[in-house]
């Protein structure tokens, strides 16, 4: 599957399983949005749900952040605006340092 790139104006939202890393097959519609700000609150949800679903009590930020990144949701954004960036995987390790703060 190539990365299609929507229609100017859109932003498009591609959701990869973490647990099945560099698996097209895996990959799932996140949704369309038509701007950069909405598809990047999108991708911040997918995230943050991911996270919560692996959160336990006593985790280190480290600890959360490794099951993420072995069986999260890893959202991202195509465009046409090149400026339009999301890191889902910079963005769970910040989530992981806020949700662990003992």
């Amino acid at each position: 599957m190539s990365n299609p790139k929507p229609p100017e104006g859109k932003f498009r939202i591609f959701i990869d399983d973490n647990a099945h890393y560099m698996d097209e097959d895996e990959r799932r519609s996140g949704g369309s949005y038509d701007d950069c700000e909405s598809a990047v609150a999108a991708c911040k949800q997918i995230v943050n749900r991911s996270l919560e679903e692996h959160f336990q009590a006593g985790m280190t930020a480290e600890q959360l952040l490794s099951q993420y990144k072995s069986f999260g949701e890893d959202p991202w954004i195509s465009s046409s605006d090149e400026g339009c960036k999301f890191s889902a995987w910079d963005y769970a390790e910040q989530r992981s340092k806020e949700m662990c703060k003992h």
